[in-house]
């Protein structure tokens, strides 16, 4: 079992950065997988979506190429998306835009993990359950976590989290990943009935 971590935010050094981290010492702490694989969109990294994507131009294909071969390897996900301005970030939704129909992440659970300053965070998890899950195939678990004052929990020092806050979330995003797991386990019988056609159905409807 391997699962993959996203940490959406263009941000370098933000919120999302830092619970994506917490998540992926927790994994592994937990023994809730074999391996992990953390990709972070710090810097935006990743060129907006061209036809060059569906053409398969070198350029393209220099970028494509290792991020492909590494979610091909996942089994589940975590989605991180911080919330700005009520929505998530460009970049995360660009993301999901390199990825139609074709099967990398396919069939495969994801938690989503909205990352909040204030009392927000639920804007984020409405949009990518409505419009990135359609041609890419993830599937979304019906868990979710939205973390809200991000600053006060899951830091490395104890003494910068709010011990109630934090408590309450840790717990919760514990309980949030053994389900990924549980369903980890369970799509990869999915993926192996044959029954998958991406051939035939390469789009949502």
């Amino acid at each position: 079992m391997k699962i993959g971590i996203i940490s959406g935010s263009h941000r370098v050094d933000s919120q999302s950065a830092k619970i994506a981290g917490w998540i992926e010492r927790s994994l592994s702490d937990r023994g809730l997988c074999d391996e992990t694989w953390l990709y972070s969109l710090a810097g935006n990294p990743l060129p907006f979506w061209d036809e060059g994507v569906f053409e398969g131009t070198e350029a393209w294909e220099e970028i494509m190429g290792p991020l492909r071969d590494a979610l091909n390897s996942c089994d589940a996900f975590v989605i991180v998306s911080p919330e700005w301005h009520g929505m998530a970030p460009a970049g995360l939704k660009n993301f999901f835009l390199l990825w139609p129909g074709s099967g990398e992440l396919a069939h495969k659970p994801a938690l989503l993990v909205s990352v909040s300053a204030s009392q927000n965070g639920a804007y984020p998890i409405a949009e990518l359950r409505m419009s990135s899950y359609k041609n890419s195939r993830i599937c979304y678990l019906p868990e979710h976590m939205i973390v809200r004052k991000a600053a006060q929990c899951f830091n490395a020092d104890p003494a910068d989290n709010d011990p109630e806050h934090h408590e309450y979330l840790a717990g919760r995003m514990g309980y949030c990943l053994e389900m990924l797991r549980e369903y980890g386990l369970a799509f990869q019988q999915i993926r192996a009935s044959g029954k998958v056609s991406l051939e035939n159905y390469p789009n949502g409807m």
